[in-house]
Order: structure tokens, then C-alpha cells, then sequence
């Protein structure tokens, strides 16, 4: 199956995915699944199924996207937001609502947490109009839905819920006055007339969803990207996705954690851009690392996740663990600068761990120092070869500069990392 190239590019040309991004057995699974259900015998005849059915084509595309999110994902991404958006109604002189998208828009997290947030901010509902845009008509179907279990809150504050929800047996109805805020529609990135006759956005989320594409298709999606994006507005992306943004010429408003690209630096010093209460940050305690990246359109999370379980000969576990604890804490709190003084004094105090050296990365990342990044990444893997969040980084970090060959290398050693960890767990 390996060998079958056809399906690969039937994938990469209806919806752009690098084969490599992911690695062919997520692929190959997904048309093993297929073959199954259309009750195919052979991959051939399965090809020759799928060339002739648009359905079929549709539940290929689906088997292969498996949606993995959540309300107030990246939850500095929405106190910036809030922040913004005051600031761009006061600029426009309130002369008309702003206007945000969200895509990939999944099963309608990311664009529903855009409308709470900014309705919590304080801003009326002329003020703001949020579109959702997915490939996918069952997300897209389950979005406009709006009824969400427990896995959709994460977090140890939910408040929102609170506020905007209604429970309906086990699971949670979100309210019609969030709802009459969005608009959700079926719409492909790669299509190069997307929303071409609707005015640009002043606000766009596009997160996770480029590091999965090759270099042409990267640029050609970014192209539509920035025709989307209002000249004075703002991108939002994914964590590992800062270098590509600058590579295309964008750059970071500069507000930690945001992951907020502008054409222009931001002209407002970091300082007035401080945290809010209004969206939830995650807990450091019972936070496990985030698995190897092994499914499309998703990157895990949280992005700085607590490892208290490491020892140290010269030091008690306690001690260790609340320093690391500190960390992911000063962290997650948008304290990059804390974090990192955090991070050395470890260094100081105690022997080298692959922990410290991938949130030291991790730090650089963000704050857009690929190569410094890197380096790090590399003594995290030097310190512990199959870290996976050091593998899954530095690996889009490559792909990002065009080295396509060590990106895949490092997603093999990934791949069999998780490998080797669903065996154990089978034990």
C-alpha cells in the first residue's frame, strides 16, 4: 500500500496534505478503512470506486481529518483578540461590525469561542460577525449542531459554560445568542476564489493547518491567506507555524503566546497587551506530555506541558518536580521572560534534562528565534532521543526551511516512538 502513490495525490490535490506531514500509515489506514466500507476486494477496485463517486471521495477526505479541538484553545490567542478588536472598533470609528473567520473551523470550537469571547469583552452583537469554514461537511454539520460533550471543556476554569451553555442530559447546548453570531460554511483554502467577492476580514484564525502542506502549497494558501486578511488586520496561527509567517514576510505583534502575525509591527508597546481573566489557562497539575503528531490538522496540546515525573541524583523528586511546575506555570501565563530565567536557573541548580532544553526551545519558537530554537531542540533529543514534543517541533521547524528530508526523518523516529508506547500501554 506504501507503493500506492495515487491516493497520496488524490489527497494532496483535493485538499493539499503533504504525505510526508503525517507520514503515509495515517493514510494508508484511512484507505484501508474505506476499502472496508465500500466493501471494495482490492485497492484497485477501491481506486476506481473513488474516482467515480463524489460521496466517496468526501468519506476519504474524512477518514483521514480527524478533528481534535476545544473551547478556548490557545487561550492567550483570545484575550489578545478581545483586546484587538476595542482597539480596531475605536480606529473604524464604529462605522461597521469587524469581521473574523475562522478556518479550519472543525465542529465550530474555534469560531464559537471567538463569539464568547468577544460578547464576555463587553462588545455588542452589531459589533462583530464571526464566519466558520471547514472542507468538511460533517464538521461543518456537527458545528452548526452546537451540542458539545465534556471533551470540548478543557481547563480548570469553564466558567464560560457557565454563561453560554445549556445542559441537555450529558451534554451542553450552546445558547442562540452565540449562535446568531456565526456564520458556518463549507469552503476548501486551496480553492483560489474563496470568498473572493466578500470584503477582507479584520481578523483571521488559521491554526494548525499549514505545517501540513508542502512549500508550493504553503505559499499558495498563504496568497489566500493574506487577500482574506484586512492590510491593517491580524493573522492567528498555530505555535510551530511562527516560521513560516515570517518567512512570508509577516511578523509577530509581539504579544507572548498570541501566535498574532501582522504586515506591520505592532506599534503598541508589550506592556498594554497584558494577560485577562477571560479565557482559561491550563492547569499544570494532571497534564500529561502531548503525543507524537500522528493525525492531520491537529497539533497537540498544551504546548507547555508540565513533566514532573523526571529524577535528579542530586536533588529529591519534590524539588525537581516544583521547579518544573514553575516553569510550565510561568509559561502558560504568557511569562516568557520569567519562564526562561526559570529554565537557566534549573540549569544551574540541577543535571540537564530533555524537558528544560524543549521548553527553552519552545520559548525561542514563539518568540520567532528559529535557529536558537533549534539548537535547543537538539539537546532536548540529545538528552532524551524520542522526546516526542522536541521530535514534533524541530520537525516542522525543518519542513518550514525546506528540509523535507530531515523533517521526515525526525517524523519516522516519532512514529515509532508512538509505536512503542501503544505497545507498552498494551502490556
Amino acid at each position: 500500500m506504501s507503493s500506492d502513490q495515487r491516493f497520496f495525490d488524490f489527497l494532496k490535490e483535493r485538499i493539499g496534505l503533504d504525505v510526508g506531514s503525517v507520514g503515509p500509515a495515517i493514510i494508508e489506514r484511512a484507505v484501508r478503512q474505506r476499502i472496508t466500507a465500500a466493501r471494495a476486494r482490492t485497492a484497485d477496485e477501491y481506486w476506481h470506486t473513488l474516482l467515480g463517486s463524489r460521496d466517496e471521495q468526501q468519506a476519504l477526505i474524512e477518514a483521514v481529518i480527524v478533528p481534535e479541538t476545544w473551547f478556548f484553545r490557545y487561550p492567550e490567542s483570545f484575550a489578545t483578540l478581545a483586546k484587538l478588536a476595542t482597539k480596531r472598533l475605536a480606529a473604524i470609528n464604529n462605522m461597521r461590525a469587524l469581521r473574523i473567520l475562522s478556518l479550519p473551523c472543525s465542529t465550530g470550537e474555534e469560531p464559537y469561542s471567538i463569539a464568547m469571547a468577544l460578547l464576555d469583552a463587553g462588545l455588542a452583537p452589531h459589533q462583530f460577525k464571526v464566519d466558520g469554514m471547514d472542507v468538511s461537511p460533517l464538521s461543518v454539520e456537527k458545528a452548526r449542531l452546537a451540542l458539545y460533550g465534556r471533551n470540548s471543556f478543557r481547563g480548570q476554569d469553564i466558567d464560560f459554560r457557565e454563561r453560554h451553555f445549556i445542559a441537555e442530559n450529558d451534554n451542553y447546548r450552546l445558547s442562540g445568542r452565540v449562535l446568531e453570531q456565526v456564520r458556518l460554511q463549507v469552503g476548501n483554502l486551496l480553492d483560489p476564489a474563496l470568498l473572493v467577492y466578500e470584503p477582507p476580514y479584520d481578523f483571521v484564525f488559521c491554526r494548525n493547518l499549514l505545517i501540513y502542506f508542502d512549500q508550493p502549497t504553503q505559499q499558495q494558501v498563504f496568497e489566500v491567506l493574506k487577500r482574506l486578511t484586512h492590510i491593517d488586520g491580524v493573522l492567528f496561527i498555530g505555535p510551530a507555524e511562527g516560521s513560516l509567517l515570517g518567512r512570508f514576510g509577516m511578523r509577530s505583534i509581539g504579544i507572548p503566546q498570541s501566535f498574532a502575525f501582522s504586515r506591520q509591527s505592532a506599534p503598541e508597546p508589550l506592556a498594554t497587551f497584558m494577560p485577562t481573566p477571560l479565557p482559561v489557562q491550563q492547569p499544570v497539575r494532571n497534564v500529561t506530555p502531548p503525543p507524537v503528531r500522528s493525525r492531520p490538522f491537529v497539533v497537540p496540546t498544551p504546548q507547555f506541558a508540565a513533566n514532573p515525573s523526571k529524577t535528579f541524583p542530586s536533588q529529591t523528586p519534590s524539588d525537581a518536580a516544583t521547579l518544573l511546575a514553575n516553569i510550565a506555570a510561568l509559561a502558560n501565563e504568557g511569562k516568557s521572560a520569567e519562564a526562561r530565567a526559570a529554565c537557566d536557573s534549573f540549569l544551574r541548580s540541577h543535571e540537564p534534562v530533555a524537558q528544560v532544553f524543549y521548553w527553552l526551545g519552545l520559548l525561542s519558537d514563539v518568540a520567532g528565534s528559529t535557529l536558537e530554537a533549534q539548537g535547543f531542540y537538539r539537546k532536548a533529543l540529545y538528552l532524551e532521543p524520542q522526546h516526542p514534543d522536541a521530535l514534533m517541533h524541530l520537525a516542522a521547524l525543518l519542513q518550514s526551511q525546506g528540509d523535507t528530508a530531515g523533517a521526515r526523518r525526525l517524523q519516522a523516529r516519532a512514529a515509532r516512538s508512538e509505536r512503542a508506547a501503544d505497545s507498552e500501554r498494551k502490556r
